[in-house]
């Protein structure tokens, strides 16, 4: 396969800009190359050195072969808030630069526009159409330290830079760490540096990939991944075994999935890590997810509750005994539903067990008991001793099995209210859910109070919202009638700092409430489908979690278009 430099060797020939005897020089000179140290030049930078050529050229005539327009980025003032779509971090991986954004397109500048996977790559991480245009490396290079300032330097600076010595960067680990000097080496600082930035952005995750000739970092913020800067892959063994080390799991078994924990104290506040690693074909995966003990918000109305929701909500968990069950996908918001649940109703007269794996966050006047298979105490083991204890609540972070259901429906049959979850598409498919594990249907019938399904939206940051008037494609695709859309007020975050330019900050749920009556009750006795189920209870008044996200859409706190993406469309 012909390389970027050959190619534009051949296309200066063939255009005249260059000669082959000048050609053969360079290609002589590289020959003589004698620093071992160092990589050989390539043949384009000998004929840019030797004044053969100068770089604006070569950029002049890739950008005519492949249609582009070729740019002085020297010459080229970009606009400030570009930095908050493009950060240092990107422009520095993708060697690329800023020049405009205009709507849903977004202009850089490139040096190499073979370079097709950085294009579609820059343009998946923003979500926006890329305009490349073409400038020499060099240019682009010197544009990015005038833009960003020059003590922005790439990952290996940073590493330079911690070798000799800095400043501390605030974060303390508690655990098994290494003690003496290692404690001050680059590699234990670069881990603390990445947790730290991971911390001060909001993320819930941070991801650690091994690819094939890089090793990849991403944040989740707001439920989205985010990539930063990469560290070099020859660091990535020292990282991983850093990071297992620090969770105190063994650094010679590469073999296995692990797990382990973290804990980090950053300004006076007390973090766990959770993490978990891997084996992948090109290396350890590592995901750390950050659990803010302190950070926590435990009052129903932060979940994203309307007041009548709201009631139903406070009434239904409020009840003396039964079943309450919230189910969703991984990461959809169903353990800190219910830890906002036992916070409403967490009384000095009533007893509240639960029992989680793991216990993610802990509860002041709850007694919470973590599932240790090792030991053999599962779910369904603790739950049978948790009733001797009689409480009056129980919570059980999941029913996975037959026998955890039927444990968990006899307790609530004895006088216990049961709280739980379960990994289901929509509310009325818990039933079915129940049923498929073997539990009996008049069990189901006679225990179950309710069923939520919820999905998490991202809010429309508030410091840089503005109002927006959709288009028609918008609104047919959540089906928003005249006389709703007069009467909204639609808002979109225009990017600031404070949000990361994304134009949304923080999360909250919508609903869906399966609420079990009399009718809906006969109807599962007789061992009614969930689509039967879902159109008696829309026939009731049940609100979909598409309806409950246009709501909040109409009231300008999310988008249209995160609605639309997490969730599906209503069948008539």
């Amino acid at each position: 396969m012909t390389s970027t430099e050959d190619f534009v060797v051949q296309l200066a020939l063939d255009k005249g800009v260059i000669t082959q005897a000048q050609v053969d020089a360079a290609r002589e000179q590289i020959a003589q190359h004698s620093d071992l140290s160092a990589p050989p030049p390539k043949v384009t930078d000998v004929l840019v050195t030797e004044k053969v050529v100068e770089p604006q050229q070569f950029s002049k005539l890739l950008a005519a072969e492949f249609g582009l327009q070729a740019v002085d980025v020297s010459m080229i003032r970009t606009p400030g808030e570009l930095i908050n779509y493009f950060p240092r971090d990107m422009a520095n991986r993708y060697k690329a630069y800023p020049l405009a954004k205009d709507g849903k397109k977004f202009r850089i500048a490139i040096s190499d526009p073979l370079d097709v996977q950085t294009i579609d790559e820059i343009g998946h991480v923003l979500n926006l159409t890329i305009e490349p245009c073409v400038a020499p490396a060099a240019d682009i290079k010197q544009a990015i330290e005038r833009l960003y300032g020059k003590d922005a330097g790439s990952m290996d600076q940073f590493l330079d830079k911690m070798t000799e010595g800095g400043e501390d960067d605030g974060v303390s680990t508690r655990g098994p760490v290494a003690d003496g000097k290692e404690a001050d080496g680059p590699i234990i600082r670069l881990v603390h540096s990445v947790i730290m930035e991971a911390i001060q952005r909001r993320a819930s995750d941070i991801h650690l990939e091994p690819m094939e000739k890089r090793f990849r970092i991403r944040y989740r913020i707001d439920g989205v991944l985010l990539e930063v800067e990469n560290p070099p892959k020859r660091l990535q063994l020292s990282i991983i075994s850093r990071l297992k080390i620090m969770a105190n799991i063994s650094i010679a078994e590469k073999r296995i999935p692990q797990d382990g924990r973290i804990q980090v104290n950053v300004g006076g506040k007390s973090l766990d890590l959770r993490v978990s690693s891997l084996p992948t074909v090109h290396g350890e995966s590592i995901v750390m997810r950050i659990l803010d003990k302190e950070g926590l918000q435990l009052g129903l109305p932060e979940l994203g509750f309307f007041s009548d929701d709201q009631a139903i909500m406070e009434k239904l968990i409020s009840l003396p005994d039964g079943i309450f069950l919230v189910t969703g996908p991984t990461g959809s918001g169903k353990t800190t539903t219910l830890y906002s649940c036992l916070h409403f109703i967490n009384k000095p007269d009533r007893k509240i067990i639960t029992v989680e794996d793991p216990v993610e966050y802990q509860l002041a006047g709850i007694n919470q008991v973590p599932v240790r298979h090792d030991v053999g105490m599962s779910f369904a083991s603790a739950l049978r001793a948790m009733l001797r204890q009689a409480p009056n609540i129980v919570m059980v972070g999941e029913i996975r099995d037959l026998e955890t259901a039927e444990i968990a429906i006899n307790a609530s049959l004895t006088g216990h209210m049961v709280f739980s979850t379960l990994h289901t598409n929509d509310a009325p498919g818990a039933i079915n859910r129940l049923t498929d594990i073997g539990v009996k249907p008049f069990l189901v019938s006679t225990a179950l109070r309710a069923a939520m399904a919820q999905r998490l939206v991202r809010k429309v940051c508030k410091q840089c919202k503005k109002p927006y008037t959709p288009d028609t494609e918008e609104i047919r695709s959540l089906n928003i009638t005249p006389a709703q859309a007069a009467n909204a007020t639609f808002m979109k975050g225009a990017g600031c700092p404070n949000c990361n330019a994304t134009g949304y900050r923080g999360r909250y749920g919508i609903f869906e409430m399966f609420i079990v009556n009399d009718e809906i009750r006969r109807m599962i006795y007789d061992g009614a489908g969930t689509g039967k189920l879902r159109e008696k209870a829309r026939a009731l008044g049940m609100r979909t979690m598409r309806e409950d996200g246009l709501r909040k859409v109409l009231t300008g706190a999310t988008t249209i278009e995160e609605v639309v993406s997490i969730t599906v469309g209503d069948v008539a």
